[in-house]
């Protein structure tokens, strides 16, 4: 497997040797669990039955997940072990949420084949996805609850190493809503696209740009803006970053989503506390 399932395109057999992502063409994850901190129309009543996998093909310095995805903390398992984990999520859960799943997309779409959930399955992506990708899991996956991080391509380099991060991540965002419209029941999600954006200090005018391309191109799409930036992995490095968001920051970019009409969610500021981050482990079945 010569692999090209993101936009690195690192071309490294992973049968034999580890990606760009850090990890091997065998599935690896650290957490699975139902998760009640989702906008409300995934968590919905039940929860969301979260799969979190290791490694990952952006690799953010300031990733809430470092454990997972820079420390590639998890335990290896099956494509049939999978595929028991989502029959596992989808007898507890309102829908099973595949979270950061790029590196394994084509073992996850094996499972699913195996066994598919009842429930919605979401693919819960950093946006950075090429569109044939996309195109490729949408017979599997109902919802697209994809980032987009950046607008400038300075930033997506010096914090994520993706100089091409918005020219790649526009592209996938055009697909997802092409083939996956929203359509909701009693306030459950069931197919669709969720874009979020997560507040970063002192990127409040990158962030600005960011909502204006959205409010010019999907003026109709979900948004969900986050607060819950934590100072968290190589953050520390970086002093710019290195700090939770201001009031002020938060106020002032919600204004201008306000502003330019769009609709969706907007998370508190409370949300900024690492108690909300899961617990990984080495063991997980």
């Amino acid at each position: 497997m010569n692999c090209k399932l993101c936009p690195r395109g690192c071309g490294i057999n992973r049968d034999e040797n580890i990606g760009f992502c850090g990890q091997e063409n065998k599935i690896k994850i650290a957490n699975f669990s139902l998760h009640m901190w989702e906008e409300p129309c995934i968590s919905y009543e039940k929860g969301s039955g979260t799969v979190f996998f290791s490694g990952c093909s952006l690799k953010c310095v300031y990733c809430q997940n470092y454990e997972i995805s820079s420390e590639n903390v998890g335990q290896v398992i099956s494509i049939q072990d999978l595929a028991k984990i989502f029959k596992e999520l989808d007898e507890k859960a309102d829908n099973i949420n595949l979270v950061n799943p790029t590196h394994f997309s084509n073992l996850i779409i094996e499972a699913l084949k195996i066994y598919k959930p009842k429930n919605p399955v979401i693919y819960n992506t950093h946006g950075y996805e090429l569109a044939s990708i996309v195109e490729k899991l949408s017979p599997y996956v109902d919802i697209f609850l994809t980032d987009f991080k950046y607008y400038s391509p300075e930033l997506s380099l010096k914090y994520s190493g993706a100089k091409d991060y918005f020219q790649v991540a526009t592209k996938a965002l055009d697909k997802m809503i092409e083939l996956k419209p929203n359509i909701f029941k009693d306030g459950k999600m069931l197919q669709g696209v969720i874009v979020r954006h997560l507040i970063l200090p002192n990127l409040t005018e990158d962030s600005k740009k960011v909502l204006s391309y959205i409010a010019s191109k999907h003026k109709d799409v979900t948004l969900s803006i986050m607060a819950q930036y934590t100072p968290y992995g190589r953050a520390k490095e970086f002093p710019e970053i290195n700090r939770k968001i201001t009031a002020r920051e938060y106020d002032e970019l919600i204004d201008y989503a306000v502003e330019l009409g769009l609709d969706g969610y907007m998370q508190e500021l409370t949300s900024a506390d690492q108690c909300y981050i899961p617990k990984f482990s080495n063991k997980v079945i």
